[in-house]
């Protein structure tokens, strides 16, 4: 039995799963109960009286992340939880409130979604058992989109076109023929509730779903890290997997086999962690984590952080550390790396709520983080024979990158502000350890942040040794022939951008224009190429050297500009909200779209081409004409700058004697 998909019903849970070489659905009854507990239930008896009467609620004890608690267990669902909080005047606290169904009856089956029975779930070699097609529809997904030309492929390529209706009627009829189990669509959240108009518009039957009903996902605008992201609105199948591979950063990152580990250790099935971010990730994994092991878990977030006093957050909260570099070409410099180090300090350290003010017991979260960090090691380990655990090693990165900063969330369950804060404490102490460990052994570091080092000089495998001894955490080791950290505008060194020819021949870019995701393709192409050239020179005099050729890749996409493809000039951005207060060109892509019909929504990502600058003039990628030549010069010329910078540092230092470690500006 491997299950691919599962959704609540109104009395249990059915799912879908690969049984026997077929594919088998299964209902099964199941009612969970939620609990909570009162500070003086003596207050509320006539309360307690009535919700044990039509309820049959009953006195109990359960298992929190801080110990048992004494309270009473409900057969009831959401809207009974949420009475109890407003009779008690929010007095209440409620414990398994808001878990899926599916998920919890999973954990507390001994389940989970993309598996076999008994087969583990921290592995990353493991059976796919589906058979698959993946659907391309031959249009930019927007409102105004006619379907005109639609291609399946499966065991064969087909490709329908002509008007609507034969296009749908192919598609259709060659899902319903393949029934797969796997469908790969790019963009399907858009082109279903399409495809699901005009198959009721001509009287079709919609085959995409086995039980002929659909899940609907709202679409939601939301804020993480500090920028705004949106998710669009979706039509889930039952019985079938539906991926939109475009919109999917969970599929981007990890693959299919990314998607599939993130629903094994989760208790998601794919349809849902395939459209989660990491963050949400994390939490579901915490969440069935706590069902597996009897804990409850919290409905409201109430110990989100202590009261303390000013100087006691000065201490404390001051966040990861940065040692600022300066703006160079270096030469034979090293990087070194902690893996995972933020999750790495949650488990080595004990840090969890509960031990905040005991750190004798053993913590929840560092618990329930051991596996999937001791996880994520091995298939780190595991990429370098085997590439196809990339995309599982990236997705488990992910994953606990977010662990850390969901212990600062002021709404994550098992999270505390507290803990958030001795985490970075903890990494800025084993950031000063290594600084030390490296001045001690007369290395020069040039540069840290966070969580790596660059250091420059010999010995640099001793004191990878001696920094893994001294912190009991794992490091990784890059070795760069050279590397240029570049300027912020008063001239002092960049924290986050540089770029560098490591030994292998690779050149590795951080933060530059080539980087950015709101840099237009063409602009992309002349750095990289650039950098390429650039890539086969082993040091200054290799890199003098090929000066002149690097300068006529740079002339070559200056001159080229006004004969480039529009769309390959496009700018993509995620716009904040629908109106701003000033002329920006956000705001100028927004009107341009909706002039087309088109719905826009905060922290979709949009495409433009500026047609004019000075009058805020932009056109939609798919519909973009003529460009602004000088907007467009201005950057080209500020990637080229991002280049020409290390040939600066060199005609200003070089001389007939190249410098041992480093040519600085």
């Amino acid at each position: 039995m491997w299950i691919f998909d599962a959704r609540a019903t109104g009395d249990g849970v059915e799912f879908w799963c690969r049984e026997q070489g077929s594919v088998r659905h299964h209902a099964v009854e199941y009612t969970p109960c939620f609990s909570f507990s009162l500070s003086d239930p003596h207050l509320y008896c006539g309360m307690l009286d009535a919700v044990e009467e039509r309820f049959g609620a009953a006195e109990c004890t359960f298992e929190t992340v801080y110990g048992p608690v004494d309270g009473y267990r409900v057969c009831a669902g959401h809207r009974v939880a949420e009475a109890i909080e407003r009779e008690t005047r929010y007095a209440a606290r409620l414990y398994n409130v808001d878990v899926r169904r599916e998920q919890r009856y999973f954990a507390e089956s001994g389940l989970f979604p993309c598996a076999y029975p008994g087969e583990p779930r921290f592995t990353a070699a493991f059976e796919v058992p589906l058979t698959s097609v993946r659907i391309t529809v031959d249009a930019p997904p927007r409102q105004s989109s006619p379907i005109s030309q639609v291609t399946v492929e499966h065991e064969r390529v087909e490709t329908f076109s002509g008007s609507a209706r034969t296009v749908l009627t192919g598609l259709l009829e060659c899902v319903e023929v393949c029934d797969p189990d796997l469908i790969l669509f790019p963009h399907a959240d858009f082109w279903m509730h399409r495809i699901a108009e005009q198959a009721e518009e001509f009287g079709l039957p919609m085959p995409f779903s086995r039980s002929g009903r659909f899940r609907s996902l709202g679409s939601r605008s939301y804020w993480s890290y500090g920028r705004r992201e949106y998710r669009p609105a979706a039509l889930i199948p039952d019985g079938r997997m539906l991926i939109d591979t475009d919109q999917s950063f969970v599929y981007r990152e990890g693959g299919l086999r990314g998607v599939l580990v993130a629903s094994r250790i989760t208790g998601l099935v794919p349809n849902l962690a395939a459209r989660y971010t990491p963050g949400t990730l994390i939490s579901a994994y915490e969440v069935g984590e706590a069902l597996r092991r009897g804990i409850a878990v919290p409905f409201r977030k109430w110990d989100a952080e202590g009261l303390r006093g000013c100087a006691e957050l000065r201490a404390a909260d001051r966040g990861g550390m940065i040692f600022q570099p300066d703006a160079a070409l270096h030469v034979r410099v090293a990087q070194i790396d902690f893996t995972s180090l933020y999750p790495t300090i949650i488990v080595h350290h004990n840090l969890s709520p509960e031990t905040v003010h005991a750190p004798g017991r053993k913590g929840f979260l560092p618990e329930v983080l051991e596996s999937l960090l001791a996880f994520r090691i091995a298939t780190k380990q595991q990429k370098t024979l085997d590439p196809s655990c990339a995309g599982i090693d990236r997705i488990l990165k992910w994953m606990l990158v977010t662990c850390f900063g969901y212990t600062g969330y002021k709404n994550a369950r098992f999270g505390q502000i507290e803990v958030h804060e001795r985490i970075t404490g903890t990494a800025r102490e084993i950031l000063l350890r290594s600084k030390g460990i490296a001045e001690e052994m007369g290395l020069s570091v040039l540069h840290g942040i966070v969580d790596c080092l660059w250091v420059q000089g010999s010995g640099v495998a001793e004191f990878k040794r001696r920094v893994e001894e001294a912190t009991g955490i794992l490091t990784e080791r890059e070795d760069y022939d050279w590397i240029v950290f570049l300027p912020q505008t008063d001239g002092s060194g960049a924290y986050n951008r540089y770029y560098g020819r490591l030994s292998g021949g690779e050149v590795k870019a951080r933060g530059i224009l080539a980087r950015r995701r709101d840099t237009p393709a063409y602009i992309k192409m002349m750095q990289r190429d650039l950098l390429a050239a650039m890539g086969e020179a082993k040091g200054p005099a290799d890199l003098l050297g090929i000066e002149d050729r690097v300068r006529g890749i740079y002339r070559r996409y200056r001159e080229g500009l006004t004969r480039a493809d529009p769309e390959d000039l496009a700018i993509r951005r995620r716009i904040s909200r629908l109106t701003y207060a000033g002329n920006c060109m956000g705001g100028a892509a927004v009107r341009a779209l909706q002039r087309r019909g088109v719905e826009v929504a905060p922290g979709m990502e949009v495409g433009y081409v500026v047609r004019d600058a000075a009058r805020l003039v932009v056109d939609p990628a798919w519909d973009a004409g003529t460009i602004d030549a000088r907007y467009y010069g201005a950057l080209v010329e500020k990637a080229w700058e991002e280049v020409a910078f290390a040939f600066r540092c060199l005609h200003e230092n070089y001389n007939a004697a190249i410098p041992a470690n480093s040519v600085n500006t």
